[in-house]
């Protein structure tokens, strides 16, 4: 059998007056039995990362890409410009105070990264530049910052670099007196550094062959990484280990987690070379995180509580059982995050759809939530690193209001806008309107839909429409901002946010319902809330595009496969399309760990229930829309070949003549180019292909 990866006319074939043609992959077929069936994979051969005849093929993707988006190269730099011109070029944070110095971080026209500065007891005192990201990323073609950690005393701080986009860091530190980097370096570490309160040991993560963080080692300052400590290593591979610390600076912890189970241990900060306890032990199917007050545990668990908990333990009390309750369960309210301070407690909860902030004095004195002027909105608590706050941060936006930082005074419940996204070209909110809609699904459930356009638009159902959704982990998609959303609503668009189960939107039973063997809900919620925008005809499917991305991805792919007709364009952004074969494949990153969350395809059941729904699997001959699949080469979440395969057999399979291209980023992963430009030219890449198709070329 020829080993050609083209037949037909090869990309580097065509001239100037030839339309584009796709590439074909050769079809290399490799058997792959499980359960006593055997399946034929033809572009199983993909996965061969190291092979020049993949990587050919992968830049024949993309010189086929380029090719098809000349016509509109002119509206990509529009797009591209109005993106720009939506941002603060030079900008800066809003500088949070520890202790005596405050934090923040500010970026210049030109720069694609930030400076991390601080200032010594007044915002009028000189800066002081801990990092430039500039400077860091030079010579790369990828950069990322992560474990900004400064110790305890403000002298050394500890940071992670990544610069190949596999989620792999090394950790640098630098004397933030004397400016100097210090020799220690320790690699393959992930997201995590914790100081304990002597400023010479840290804590940190690192990652087993499959890139899951399953150690935990202590390094004191100074020492050769050779020597650093194991302290705590994680057998199951179902599980991920991370480490953070209590915002009194009391304890270390390590919680261990798996899809639905958990396991904290916590160390006294002041005595780092001690052993670490366990919290509350470990109980299949109980999740717990720990937190601590006044010489207590504060707990956030679901033992016999869906929606979750919070309970208060004395250290060394490891029996549910015996802890007091400070917020009971509710069935109606999912409890997603508290923050503690010396006199009060904040707490983040859920309902019907929408996050809102509860405070609480712990004496008793006062219990209030903060009032949010907006129907539809999203809402993220930033909390306050300082133990006796009695000011908190938060993020507000929605639809249609830009990022908005505030600081609240708990006790007065004065709330100070401390920042509001800049847009230098312009916007004005009150040509915009959102809603709140409820498309309902085959079983009857309300699926919630957040919708934004511009002021104007008429139910003619002639509307070019966007939807997006995720529906996968138990992550809440928000109705947040976006200010290059914009370049779409100017044109008519209508943007839309499907709230379908698998995400945590409507509580616990959300997710539960959007996953393992009721994972079809997910795709099911959201065709029913494609359905329902054009009923209502805010769209028609020949005018409908979606988009989502990684597990969103899959989404995108099964939609298509049960509904093509409904939907005109789609943007599959890294999508975990394959799944059966890469659940069925323990060597790769996420694969274990996510049992829980798709199922083990060792087991028959899911094994026919993964099988089913598929998205490479269930390719058939139909008019698929058009598609346009993206993926890093360097991605450990969701592998290129994921997207590359699945393109690959869609080209032989699809009955219409609608579009089928694929975008590799050569040197990133999963999430795309870094840089904010960079990242912007991307986006403006994706807007061009859906206007395209749409037929705007403007």
């Amino acid at each position: 059998m020829t080993r050609r990866v083209f037949v037909a006319s090869s990309i580097y074939a065509m001239n100037a007056a030839e339309p584009a043609t796709p590439p074909i992959a050769a079809r290399k077929p490799k058997s792959i039995t499980l359960h006593n069936e055997t399946r034929i994979d033809d572009y199983f051969w993909l996965r061969e990362k190291s092979n020049p005849e993949v990587l050919q093929y992968l830049q024949s993707e993309n010189k086929y890409f380029e090719r098809l988006m000349e016509p509109v190269a002119g509206l990509k730099d529009t797009l591209y410009q109005e993106m720009i011109g939506r941002i603060q070029e030079t900008d800066l944070s809003v500088p949070e105070k520890r202790d005596d110095f405050y934090y923040y971080t500010r970026i210049e026209k030109g720069q694609n990264y930030q400076l991390y500065c601080r200032k010594y007891e007044t915002l009028d005192a000189k800066e002081q530049l801990l990092l430039d990201g500039n400077e860091l990323a030079k010579g790369h073609g990828y950069f990322r910052l992560a474990n900004f950690a400064v110790s305890p005393n403000h002298q050394v701080l500890a940071y992670s670099i990544d610069t190949g986009g596999d989620e792999v860091y090394t950790t640098h530190f630098k004397d933030l007196k004397t400016q100097a980097t210090l020799p220690d370096q320790v690699p393959n570490v992930y997201y995590g550094t914790v100081w304990a309160n002597d400023n010479r040991t840290i804590f940190y993560t690192t990652l087993d062959s499959a890139k899951r963080p399953y150690r935990v080692y202590r390094h004191i300052l100074g020492e050769a990484t050779s020597q650093d400590q194991l302290v705590f290593e994680e057998p199951d591979e179902r599980f991920y280990v991370e480490v953070r610390k209590t915002r009194d600076d009391r304890y270390v912890l390590i919680a261990s987690d798996s899809k639905m189970t958990s396991e904290v241990f916590y160390l006294d900060a002041d005595t780092p070379a001690a052993k670490f306890a366990t919290v509350a032990g470990r109980r299949h199917g109980m999740e717990y995180a720990v937190h601590h007050h006044d010489g207590r545990f504060l707990i956030l668990h679901n033992q016999n509580a869906l929606n979750f908990k919070l309970s208060r333990a004395t250290p060394g009390e490891t029996d549910p059982a015996k802890w007091t309750e400070l917020i009971p369960h509710r069935p109606d309210v999912l409890l997603e995050r508290i923050d503690e301070y010396k006199s009060w407690l904040t707490v983040t909860e859920r309902e019907n759809g929408l996050r809102r902030i509860r405070a609480r004095k712990w004496d008793g004195e006062d219990d209030h939530v903060i009032a949010l002027p907006e129907p539809v909105y999203a809402l993220q608590p930033a909390g306050n690193p300082n133990y006796d706050a009695k000011t908190i941060r938060f993020t507000y936006q929605s639809l249609v209001t830009p990022s908005s930082v505030f600081d609240y005074e708990l006790s007065t419940r004065q709330r100070t806008l401390r920042k509001q996204q800049q847009i230098p070209s312009g916007y004005d909110p009150t040509l915009y309107a959102s809603e709140r809609l409820f498309a309902t699904a085959s079983d009857g459930a309300k699926i919630p839909i957040a919708v934004v356009y511009r002021k104007g638009f008429r139910k003619t159902g002639k509307a070019p429409a966007l939807l997006y959704a995720y529906g996968s982990y138990g992550i809440n998609t928000e109705a947040a901002f976006d200010p290059s959303r914009l370049s779409l609503l100017d044109r008519g668009f209508v943007f839309a946010i499907a709230s379908i189960r698998g995400g945590s939107e409507m509580g616990r039973s959300w997710y539960e319902n959007g996953k393992l063997l009721s994972k079809k809900n997910t795709f099911t919620d959201f065709i029913a809330a494609a359905e329902h925008l054009v009923a209502a005809k805010y769209t028609s499917p020949s005018r409908l595009g979606i988009m989502g991305g990684s597990a969103g991805g899959l989404l995108m792919g099964a939609v298509v496969n049960l509904k093509p007709e409904l939907f005109h364009t789609v943007l599959a952004l890294v999508p975990f399309v394959d799944v059966l074969n890469s659940m069925s494949d323990a060597s790769l990153p996420l694969t274990v760990g996510e049992y829980e969350e798709w199922g083990n395809p060792e087991e028959k059941p899911f094994y026919e229930y993964i099988k089913s729904y598929s998205p490479y699997d269930n390719l058939a001959k139909r008019n698929y829309p058009n598609i346009l699949a993206t993926g890093g080469l360097n991605d450990p979440r969701v592998p290129y070949w994921e997207p590359s395969k699945w393109v690959a057999k869609l080209r032989t399979l699809n009955a219409g003549k609608n579009l089928l291209a694929l975008k590799i980023n050569m040197g990133a992963g999963h999430f795309g180019k870094s840089g904010r430009y960079a990242a912007l030219e991307e986006k403006a890449e994706y807007y061009a292909f859906l206007l395209m198709t749409m037929g705007v070329t403007k």
